[in-house]
Order: C-alpha cells, then sequence, then structure tokens
C-alpha cells in the first residue's frame, strides 16, 4: 500500500461526507506527530500497533565493494518500528 492508496482508505474509512483532501490532512497530522514524538522522546508508542524509537548504530569498519579498501562508516541514528503482539497476531 502506498501514500496514495492510505489516503483513499482513511477517507472510505471516514464516511462518505469526508473529503480526499481531509484524509490526506489527517494523515500528514498523524505523521508528523510521529515525527515531531519520536525526535522528542525518542520513543512513541501506539497500543495495539507497535512502537517507533530512534536506534543507534556505533561506528565501525567496512569495505568498499569497489576497490575492496577498508574505510571507516560513522556513527548514526536512524528510527525502526517494533510491531506489537496484537498486530503481529492479526498477519
Amino acid at each position: 500500500m502506498n501514500k496514495a492508496e492510505l489516503v483513499e482508505a482513511i477517507q472510505k474509512a471516514l464516511g462518505k461526507d469526508a473529503t480526499k483532501r481531509a484524509a490526506e490532512d489527517a494523515l500528514s497530522a498523524v505523521l508528523t506527530s510521529i515525527e515531531k514524538g519520536v525526535k522528542k522522546d525518542k520513543k512513541v508508542q501506539i497500543i495495539g500497533f507497535g512502537t517507533f524509537e530512534v536506534k543507534k548504530r556505533a561506528a565501525r569498519q567496512g569495505r568498499n565493494p569497489k576497490t575492496g579498501e577498508a574505510m571507516k562508516i560513522a556513527a548514526s541514528k536512524s528510527v525502526g518500528f517494533k510491531a506489537s503482539s496484537t498486530l503481529k497476531a492479526g498477519l
């Protein structure tokens, strides 16, 4: 499912009076809130769905696949998602 399909699903769930613009605004508000929550608190937990959490990767040695030369890969952060047991059970 891509973003356009998700907007259509939200529009259908909101009912016949909901516009596509309202569904898109609702999705945007949810995604922005998750983004702000992860930046501020490092974790956003949605009971029954899952948890978005900042993951840290330590600096490490790697290899350039083209030349085989050793190189240093800098430490970084990314966002991970862990599905709740309720979501996993529904799959």
